[in-house]
């Protein structure tokens, strides 16, 4: 399976904003961002003129370096809330969100997207009782989120890494049994990811 393999603070620096790709780290002085305010590269300290078209781009480069989607996926996703009813840039962001990989890193069972998609595809989840170790699978409102019973003290010594954390009002959490549940599809103003989604979906509708 295709992913991004190089250094993850690069993509921050290169959007110039946390995308909080590294969890904890992200919220310390360690934080590339914190430390080098400006884009990888020789010439990333120099100012540079952005075009629309530009600006439509960063914003869609944004969005996917978040979920951590590669760009055929991404399209697809796009696609498929271009040809749902309500609003195309919603949609796609709902779509974004029911992957299972962001469940469990939304749930506060992983520090990170990429943490949360390696317990994935290691076995460690389990919906309504079944393992299933797709990242990208939608889960349905009204899913139970599980870790294997196997898995729980490993989990458990992560979330004691973390700290607390702040579930959306749409999923519920019991991080005592590290259990979940998708209440609900979440509204625009529930999500918590500070994109501008018209943006993105400007870029693909051009």
């Amino acid at each position: 399976m295709a992913r991004y393999t190089e250094p993850v603070c690069r993509l921050c620096r290169a959007e110039g904003t946390k995308l909080f790709l590294k969890g904890e780290r992200c919220n310390t002085g360690k934080c590339a961002v914190v430390r080098r305010a400006y884009r990888p590269g020789q010439h990333g300290q120099n100012r540079q003129k952005v075009s629309e078209y530009g600006v439509r781009l960063k914003e869609k480069q944004k969005m996917r370096r978040i979920y951590g989607v590669l760009e055929k996926q991404f399209h697809k996703y796009y696609e498929n809330a271009s040809r749902s009813k309500g609003v195309t840039g919603e949609a796609m962001l709902q779509q974004l969100e029911l992957r299972l990989d962001n469940l469990v890193y939304r749930l506060g069972f992983a520090p990170s997207r990429a943490m949360a998609r390696q317990l994935v595809r290691h076995g460690h989840v389990l919906i309504n009782g079944r393992r299933l170790d797709i990242p990208s699978a939608q889960i349905k409102a009204g899913s139970a989120i599980t870790i294997h019973e196997k898995s729980l003290d490993f989990v458990k010594k992560v979330r004691e890494m973390m700290g607390p954390t702040l579930v959306p009002a749409w999923l519920s959490a019991d991080h005592d049994k590290l259990a979940g549940q998708v209440l609900s599809v979440p509204k625009r103003e529930e999500i918590d990811t500070s994109v501008h989604e018209n943006l993105v979906i400007e870029f693909y509708a051009r």
